[in-house]
């Protein structure tokens, strides 16, 4: 299979022309399972065969994978830690996560992507979630990978009949960043939320390419994502909204906002709508520019330094996503991370 170009929609914007595929080399990364208590399975019945390019395809070829089967009636009640740990040394490794979640489940699962050097990687993660009738399934990926290091990722989540799924994403290392999100919710009465938190500085790019499929009747679909650039930093967003012929009665709701807090930072936000029968509720809404004016002078007027106003502006801009992030103490690591962002601007 051929390298996918930017001519094509779904790469529309992205770096892959300067990716140099043939430097690295199919690698292992180091996994942790942290809290599983027996929920690490060794088969599934979750379908991991679709094939949309050549990454894909070296993931079936190349993926190192975790299996977690939460079974009927079973409610987890501590977060299960999957922690994925890059080598650098022109490696390439295929991580593959399957969450298996039986009906009436409920279980919240995070991945956490990170480096132990400097050395520049490839990282192409596969995400599988299945959330049978009833179930409701949390996951949280959280990118914490060094600037010297693409990351090509790719989630896939299904709800059957009154499931619930989350499916979050915290994006602030990778020097390109890309994760792309197909929800489709086949079931009558599922519903599933998209939420993700992104930072990009320096040269980086963080890329969303995001699917809301609704199949079934009176199901229900929530997306907000939120970012920031700064210094000749990049981010794009597209996402698509699709009702099918079906899903009379779904209700779906699509809004990205992005901050630009340098001369030279660059987003782009492009939400779609496809709709194919009546009586449904949809809306998708997007924002690109910098600080509000009007926040930065309320704090300035009551005495605050303008790189403080603009420090608690840009947080609490953030808050909304993270406190909708069953992270635990990672919440304020991840606050700590975005402020060191925003110090390394100020300085």
């Amino acid at each position: 299979m051929d390298l996918p170009s930017a001519e094509q929609e779904v790469w529309r914007y992205s770096r892959i022309g300067e990716l140099q595929l043939d430097r690295f080399h199919p690698a292992a990364p180091t996994t942790t399972v942290q809290v599983a208590n027996g929920y690490v399975a060794d088969r599934h019945d979750v379908d991991t065969a679709v094939v949309h390019d050549v990454f894909d395809e070296l993931s079936r070829a190349f993926y190192s994978e975790t299996i977690l089967s939460i079974p009927r009636g079973t409610h987890v009640a501590d977060p299960i830690m999957v922690t994925h740990t890059v080598h650098g040394n022109d490696e390439a490794t295929f991580p593959r996560l399957v969450i298996d979640a039986g009906e009436n489940s409920e279980v919240t699962i995070v991945e956490r992507f990170v480096s132990d050097g400097t050395g520049a990687a490839l990282v192409v993660p596969r995400l599988f979630v299945r959330a049978q009738q009833a179930a409701r399934v949390t996951y949280v990926a959280i990118n914490e990978l060094s600037t010297s290091v693409w990351q090509l990722g790719h989630q896939q989540a299904t709800g059957d009949r009154d499931s619930t799924t989350l499916l979050a994403t915290v994006a602030l290392g990778g020097e390109y960043a890309r994760v792309r999100t197909d929800v489709k919710v086949v079931g009558q009465g599922a519903s599933t939320r998209q939420v993700a938190l992104y930072y990009a500085d320096e040269t980086q790019m963080h890329d969303f390419r995001t699917l809301q499929d609704h199949v079934a009747p009176r199901t229900t679909s929530d997306l907000l994502f939120k970012g920031a650039v700064q210094d000749t930093a990049r981010s794009v967003y597209t996402g698509l909204i699709r009702i099918g012929h079906e899903a009379k009665g779904s209700v779906a709701y699509q809004t990205n906002r992005n901050l630009t807090l340098s001369a030279g930072a660059w987003a782009e936000s492009v939400p779609n709508l496809e709709i194919e029968t009546n009586d449904v509720k949809c809306s998708h809404a997007s924002t690109i520019g910098p600080i509000d004016e009007d926040q930065r002078f309320y704090l300035e007027s009551r005495g605050i330094p303008p790189e403080t106003a603009e420090r608690l502006v840009v947080l609490g801009f953030f808050d909304e996503v993270l406190d909708q992030l069953p992270v635990g103490p990672l919440a304020g690591e991840l606050r700590a991370q975005v402020a060191a962002k925003l110090d390394r601007r100020t300085r």
